[in-house]
């Protein structure tokens, strides 16, 4: 009882830092770009997964190992570059951390959905999560008496079928070689892409990355390292579609920190879209079979 309540702590934990961390994609916004952010964010939180390899993974380094892990990396870290850099333009664009939260938080709709697409067995549950999403979009994104897109939920709900394909890439390879190193590698591919995007194209300034200092290694030392951390020895002991419907609380937390953090404050029809892209969230990541055997 005591280690499932553990799990349960640690898998809570991961998502209300996931959570929080769009509040510090917002403020960074206001002080470096996109490219800038999320460059200095990954390489951070590369480096952070470390001590962590060297805590649970110690052995010496196979250069077949590291070849076998390196192109996988370098594959889901360049779709992982194109993600977090729409995520972080959505961010800014939209000025809402709640908000990001629920429409990046659709990428949990749209796995199973693409996965049905590949002729992978899909649950019911999915289909009707994937409607209660798409009303709570139309909700979300309702702007008076009209339905009206901004770019920053263009870009959001571009960035959720990025971030799809991430998780997608990551269920290929993670089986066959080890998750810290993929992850470390991959959030390095990450972070140069966006630096050298960043010298390309981005006025970098120095008194700027000290402002947005804080936001920046709460992104790459809490969202990376700490939450990554939490997941793994979480995960170890919990149900994974339990983890997986703990996770989609991830963008609740983004609404309570925009709220109290931002004083971000949605109009009520905003609200009633976020709850039912939550339910369409939940209800995707439930598993007809285990269902009925409860029930039974």
């Amino acid at each position: 009882m005591k280690t499932k309540a553990k799990s349960t702590f640690l898998l809570f934990l991961t998502a209300i830092i996931w959570g929080f961390a769009f509040v510090a994609q917002r403020v960074g916004a206001e002080f470096v770009g996109a490219f800038t952010f999320n460059g200095i964010r990954f390489l951070l939180g590369s480096l952070s997964l470390i001590p962590v390899i060297l805590l649970f993974e110690r052995e010496k380094i196979d250069k077949s190992k590291f070849l076998k892990t390196l192109v996988p990396s370098l594959l889901a870290g360049t779709i992982l570059f194109v993600a977090s850099t729409l995520q972080q333009l959505g961010v800014e664009w939209t000025g809402s951390a709640g908000k990001a939260g629920f429409l990046t938080g659709l990428y949990i709709v749209l796995v199973p959905i693409i996965r049905f697409f590949m002729g992978k067995k899909t649950s019911v549950f999915t289909f009707f999560g994937a409607i209660f999403a798409l009303v709570g979009l139309f909700f979300l994104c309702m702007t008076g008496d009209e339905l009206s897109f901004g770019k920053g939920d263009v870009v959001l709900i571009i960035g959720a079928l990025f971030w799809a394909a991430h998780i997608l890439a990551v269920d290929k390879y993670v089986n066959n070689i080890s998750p810290l190193k993929f992850s470390m590698m991959q959030f390095f591919v990450c972070g140069l892409l966006s630096i050298i995007c960043a010298v390309c194209t981005e006025n970098i300034e120095f008194s700027a990355i000290k402002s947005a200092g804080i936001p920046i290694l709460y992104g790459g030392l809490m969202s990376v390292g700490v939450a990554y951390t939490c997941q793994i020895l979480g995960q170890k002991d919990a149900d994974p579609t339990f983890a997986s419907i703990v996770f989609s609380t991830e963008s609740v937390f983004s609404a309570i920190g925009g709220a109290i953090i931002l004083n971000e404050i949605m109009s009520g029809r905003g609200y009633v879209g976020c709850i039912l892209i939550f339910i369409g969230i939940v209800l995707s990541q439930l598993n007809l079979e285990s269902f009925r055997k409860k029930i039974k």
